[in-house]
């Protein structure tokens, strides 16, 4: 089976990279990133296919492909299924517009990278134009069954692991393994959203820092300060740390910051602490002990919400004196640890694939088709079509004109 992955961020390229490491050696598969304000960088993209194939020597990275140039690869390579790694508006041009009317036609998958609890009907409505939708937990399979018989749309929802969860075994200890002697805190761009949350962590960090000069702390950056990812940050720790660094409410040192793939600092790390990452789960399968901020709130707005219940829940208290935790075991198998057995999403790709060579597949009808959705649309096909210093120049001058029309209004 020939496959075709495509991504528009960081995060979305490392969970294609690593949902095609899956598939059996016998499959071809082909790995782009769609050119839109928030792709990669070189640096980004190399750091999230390492330890994959796309990373093997003699493996070509991936490419960041226009719209134009991306049909044109579909068109060449005819993949059997295309898998829309990307946000939701991008999944959404691609299916209705960029990639419609390839013959044959090509079974869509998409999904999401993480965690994705609560289920959402803005997630689902997104990618209603794919035949199959990949999530992790069979907890994410209940919810998002529940959306589509709801608001109808969409294909079948399949059950994958999350392919970077590598369990290790921390009873046995390599002769050259490293030693474990890291705190790694896990940032997340879109929480906490307030400057002063942010900073009342790098304060609780450092505090561990100067506590205990037996440990590395570490900030593990998404991205530098100058770099995109696949939400804004608003207040990017590292600018933060460098305020809090002139103000004198730290000292220099006792936390440094970092980037590189999670799994290299989650192999030295004997603690790590998140407010709301999917890195939370590559650490429960690593057997570190984690802690889950609860002071800024436990809810779907904090993307926590699932570690209710885990018993990975903590404070910045917790943080500051070195205490992590590790997970309730009948948590883990509802969210993301259930058995590999259980993980459908193969079978399905292959049955769905067949159907759609043969022609019998009706396609999924998407759900965005008023003209509220169609404006949208149309908007999310200039992210994809005109390259990002264009679309820079004409916001700034679109924001310019606002302000000038307001000003004489």
């Amino acid at each position: 089976m020939k496959v075709l992955a495509v991504a528009d961020s960081d995060s979305y390229l490392k969970w294609a990279a690593c949902l095609l490491d899956g598939l059996p050696p016998g499959d071809e598969e082909r790995l782009a990133v769609i050119r839109t304000p928030i792709a990669p960088s070189s640096e980004q993209i190399a750091a999230a296919v390492a330890g994959t194939r796309a990373a093997t020597p003699g493996a070509e990275p991936p490419e960041v492909l226009s719209a134009r140039r991306l049909r044109r690869l579909a068109e060449r390579f005819q993949p059997d299924a295309i898998l829309l790694a990307c946000t939701g508006p991008v999944v959404d041009v691609l299916a209705a517009e960029i990639l419609d009317g390839l013959r044959p036609r090509p079974l869509l998958v998409s999904g999401l990278p993480g965690i994705s609890v609560p289920a959402t009907e803005k997630a689902w409505r997104f990618r209603s134009g794919c035949d199959l939708f990949v999530v992790h937990s069979t907890r994410e399979v209940a919810e998002f069954s529940a959306l589509r018989d709801e608001l109808g749309g969409g294909g079948q929802v399949g059950l994958a692991r999350l392919p970077f969860l590598v369990h290790a075994d921390a009873g046995t200890a390599l002769p050259d393994a490293p030693p474990r002697d890291r705190v790694v805190f896990a940032t997340q761009a879109k929480v906490p959203r307030r400057r002063e949350e942010r900073e009342m962590i790098l304060l609780a960090l450092a505090e561990l820092g100067e506590r205990r000069h037996d440990l590395d702390v570490v900030v593990k950056l998404r991205a530098r300060d100058t770099e995109r990812q696949t939400h804004n940050e608003r207040y990017h720790y590292e600018r933060l740390w460098m305020d809090l660094s002139a103000e004198g409410r730290v000292r220099g040192g006792s936390v440094r910051f970092a980037v590189g793939p999670m799994h290299e600092h989650l192999s030295r790390s004997t603690g790590f602490v998140t407010v709301s990452s999917t890195a939370a789960l590559e650490a429960i399968a690593g057997s570190v002990p984690l802690l889950v901020l609860e002071d800024f709130g436990v809810s779907a707005e904090m993307i926590n919400m699932v570690f209710e219940g885990s018993g990975c829940l903590g404070t910045l208290e917790d943080l500051a004196k070195g205490v992590f935790r590790t997970p309730d075991q009948e948590w883990c198998e509802a969210n993301y640890f259930h058995d590999e057995s259980g993980a459908d999403w193969q079978i399905r790709l292959r049955e769905l694939a067949g159907e759609a060579r043969a022609g019998s597949l009706a396609p999924a009808r998407s759900l965005l088709r008023g003209p509220q959705d169609l404006a949208a649309r149309r908007r999310a096909r200039m992210r994809v079509e005109v390259p990002p210093a264009m679309l820079r120049v004409g916001y700034r001058a679109k924001r310019r004109v606002r302000r000038y029309l307001k000003a004489i209004g």
